[in-house]
């Protein structure tokens, strides 16, 4: 428990440093459409460059993975069926609602939760390539599709085919995918100056979603769906890793620090990066915030139930 306590410190002191900063209005009152654009559109995708250009591609060819995926996609359905039956939403919205459910905190809370769980931080870079390079293009497709103004089916398709080159996340990735299977580097100067924008990007990016929590004198306060938001954070804290779970022992038969991996990670809580891209692209960030928040408390609990029940280190 005390490394897990160790892990989310970070998580809870940034995001009320933003609220904090929100509620003196420090930063102005544009800070929060500001503080995510520039994740965005610099931090973000510097840092996903730098994590996916120097990680061996080849983490993509692990059983394991698998399990993962397999709880990911679990997720994703029933957090996609939920929105669609339950609840009414665009598709946008429920593009949202779909990485709420089944999108990891891979990056900030899964290096250390794996580091102190699991001994070894090396578990978490097949998520993060499955994430990144396949899990994040395809649902910024659909935002994208969902949000923009083009109408005919060949406008779409020109969209679709050029948001690699708009869309900077994705470009961080992809040119990031192309050093690493190529084994190029970067000039030294260049290589910090990249690793220090990436830096940013996680502090900047819970900053935001601090300052998201504050709102504005004279303003109705946004609050989510509770039935929403309990399914969805109900299938992102049990289910996923159930599915995991179920997946890695009964069909893979995975051994105990595989499956304790496998698990363990599938547990972890909404990624701030949902929220950042809900926000930017105007679709259901009540939802996301709501999500991000709740998830990482709950998970708390889930982690550490894995943990003892699995076998810890």
């Amino acid at each position: 428990m005390e490394a897990l306590v160790a892990a989310f410190a970070p998580i809870w002191v940034l995001t009320a440093v933003g609220w904090a900063a929100g509620r003196t209005g420090l930063l102005g009152g544009d800070a929060e459409t500001v503080l995510g654009r520039f994740v965005f559109h610099v931090a973000m995708p510097a840092a996903l460059f730098t994590v996916v250009a120097r990680t061996d591609l080849a983490g993509f060819a692990n059983t394991s993975m698998l399990a993962f995926a397999a709880g990911t996609l679990v997720a994703s359905l029933l957090g996609l069926l939920a929105g669609r039956r339950r609840f009414p939403r665009g598709s946008a919205e429920r593009t949202v609602a779909v990485m709420a459910a089944g999108y990891v905190n891979s990056g900030n809370l899964g290096i250390p939760v794996a580091a102190q769980v699991l001994g070894d931080a090396s578990f978490v870079a097949p998520v993060l390539l499955f994430q990144v390079l396949l899990v994040t293009p395809v649902m910024l497709a659909l935002l994208d599709a969902a949000t923009g103004c083009a109408a005919r089916p060949a406008e779409r398709l020109r969209r679709l085919a050029l948001l690699p080159l708009r869309n900077p996340v994705i470009l961080g990735a992809g040119l990031g995918a192309v050093f690493s299977a190529a084994h190029w580097r970067l000039p030294g100067p260049l290589a910090h100056s990249v690793d220090l924008l990436g830096g940013a990007a996680v502090p900047a990016a819970l900053v935001t979603l601090g300052l998201s929590l504050h709102t504005p004198p004279g303003a109705a306060p946004q609050r989510p769906d509770r039935a929403e938001l309990a399914v969805t954070v109900l299938v992102k804290t049990a289910v996923q890793p159930l599915a995991a779970l179920a997946v890695g022992a009964l069909l893979l038969h995975l051994p105990g620090p595989q499956l304790l991996a496998v698990v363990l990670l599938s547990a972890l809580p909404t990624a701030q990066n949902v929220y950042v891209y809900a926000r930017l692209y105007g679709a259901a960030p009540v939802l996301a915030r709501s999500s991000v928040l709740i998830s990482t408390v709950l998970s708390m609990l889930t982690l550490s139930g894995i943990a003892w029940a699995l076998g810890g280190r």
